[in-house]
């Protein structure tokens, strides 16, 4: 009998609790505040331009790197936005999303006994990526509610072993946008551990009430020792087009390119234009998708904390984290999993997206990029459990 199939890195992860909530939220029919896909489209032109590459025939195979126009338009953005200037040919790599540029970039920083530095919460596919490389994970926690970067609990997870941090910023699950100072902080432990550091800015156009966002790379000392990740999908909201970036050293960028050929090879191809283009909009624009989903975010906040739940305000990204023990729950998955009967809406759990079991034992995470009618008729449903109890 041979031995059992799959990898045994992932034998302790099984289907994403995104996978079993959408899921869940088909079967009852329940509103989707857990996923975090938007369920309105992006700029129209972004839209109009990958329409216009299907039509003239640009359904085929693009460069492994990504075709030449998306390359120079990140670069470009990366120079016009924060004054970073990226090789288009060397330092950029595009991706079939930004989980795929985090894999590439694990799997290509990453050597077997290797430490890996983040917060938790964290992203699911961080824990499987570095655990696929051979890596250790080592985390700090943002501990609901303020969500502040705890010093000591940072420095101690970095030693010797430290090989990479993995930070994201603006942040999911949390909605935290880091600040200077916390960053400076990293860099700082970065620099003294010799360590990469791999950030995760798919938020970064997605900011509220003045956060700003800053990259890790304009920090002093750190273009040469980071990789950056960015998202078209996340930006333009078109998520399933899947065409995100990493842009960092050639050192890095080089071997993460001999990777992804061996797992998707090239993708998105039509697709890949019309983020080239969208990335060239006026600033208006984005500060337009900004302001919208700004307003999205107060209508779920003030609708949660009226159902009963305490919520911090997030300064960024999709998601809000709810507090749900005010309404006398003490197990948020078993909560989550409930819900689709008792009220028919889908959260997920943030207990997923920690190691420590007691972090966020009670608090789910909603997401808010979604049509005023329906996050109006989410919040409706939610207020009934007031009255069940």
């Amino acid at each position: 009998m041979p031995s059992s199939p799959g990898h045994p890195a992932l034998a302790d992860f099984g289907t994403t609790i995104f996978a079993t909530m959408t899921q869940m939220a088909l079967e009852k029919d329940a509103i989707n505040l857990g996923q975090g896909f938007p369920d309105t489209d992006g700029p129209p032109e972004v839209l109009a331009a990958a329409v216009e590459a299907i039509t003239e025939g640009r359904n085929q195979y693009p460069p492994g790197r990504g075709v030449p126009e998306l390359r120079r338009a990140i670069a470009a953005h990366q120079e016009r936005f924060y004054g970073l200037t990226p090789d288009p040919d060397t330092e950029v790599l595009v991706t079939v999303g930004a989980t795929e540029a985090i894999a590439v970039a694990m799997l290509a920083l990453v050597r077997p006994g290797d430490e890996v530095v983040m917060f938790e919460p964290y992203y699911d596919s961080y824990a499987a990526t570095v655990a696929l490389a051979g890596g250790t994970r080592r985390t700090s926690v943002l501990r609901f509610p303020d969500l502040a970067v705890d010093e000591a609990s940072l420095r101690a997870a970095f030693s010797d072993r430290t090989r990479v941090v993995l930070l994201n910023t603006p942040h999911n699950p949390t909605g935290k946008v880091f600040t200077r100072e916390e960053l400076e902080l990293v860099a700082e432990l970065a620099r003294e551990h010799d360590a990469w550091v791999v950030t995760d800015e798919v938020y970064e156009h997605l900011t509220f009430d003045g956060a700003r966002h800053v990259p890790m790379a304009t920090l002093p000392g750190m273009v040469d020792r980071t990789v950056t990740i960015g998202s078209g999908g996340k930006t333009f909201s078109a998520t399933g087009w899947k065409v995100g970036w990493l842009t960092g050293p050639a050192e890095v960028v080089s071997p993460a390119v001999s990777l992804k050929q061996f797992l998707t090879f090239v993708g998105s191809g039509p697709f890949q234009p019309a983020v080239a283009l969208g990335l060239g909009l006026e600033d208006a624009v984005f500060d337009g998708m900004a302001a919208r989903l700004a307003g999205q975010r107060d209508r779920l906040v003030a609708g949660l904390r009226d159902a009963g739940f305490e919520v911090p305000v997030p300064q960024g990204g999709y998601f809000a984290l709810a507090d749900a023990s005010p309404l006398g729950v003490t197990d948020a998955v078993s909560f989550c999993l409930e819900l689709p009967d008792r009220a028919g809406v889908v959260g997920v759990p943030a207990s997923a997206f920690h190691d420590d079991p007691e972090a966020g034992r009670t608090v789910v995470r909603f997401a808010f990029c979604k049509k005023d009618e329906v996050l109006d008729e989410g919040v409706r449903r939610l207020r009934t459990l007031r009255a069940t109890g």
